[in-house]
C-alpha cells in the first residue's frame, strides 16, 4: 500500500526492514495501479486558493495569472 501511495521503492524497502531491494521487489510487483483521476479547481486570489488548499487541494502551477489546484477523486 506504501509503494502504490508513494511509487518510492526505497521508502518501502526501509519500511519493511529489508537489507535487499529484490525482497522488497516480490511485495511491490502485486501493486496494481489505477489510472490516477483527479478533480481540478483554479484560484486568481489568495483567498480563492486557500479554500482549496482547506479543502484539501494541491497546488500543481500558475499559467497567466491563475493557480491551478487538483485533489484526488
Amino acid at each position: 500500500m506504501e509503494y502504490q501511495r508513494t511509487k518510492d521503492i526505497l521508502q518501502v524497502m526501509r519500511l519493511l526492514g529489508h537489507k535487499s531491494i529484490q525482497n522488497t521487489l516480490v511485495y511491490t510487483q502485486m501493486v496494481q495501479f489505477k489510472k490516477e483521476e483527479y478533480t481540478s479547481a483554479t484560484a486568481t486570489t489568495i483567498e480563492d486558493a486557500q479554500k482549496l488548499v482547506e479543502a484539501g487541494f494541491e497546488y500543481v502551477t500558475e499559467l497567466s495569472g491563475v493557480k491551478l489546484f487538483r485533489k484526488r477523486k
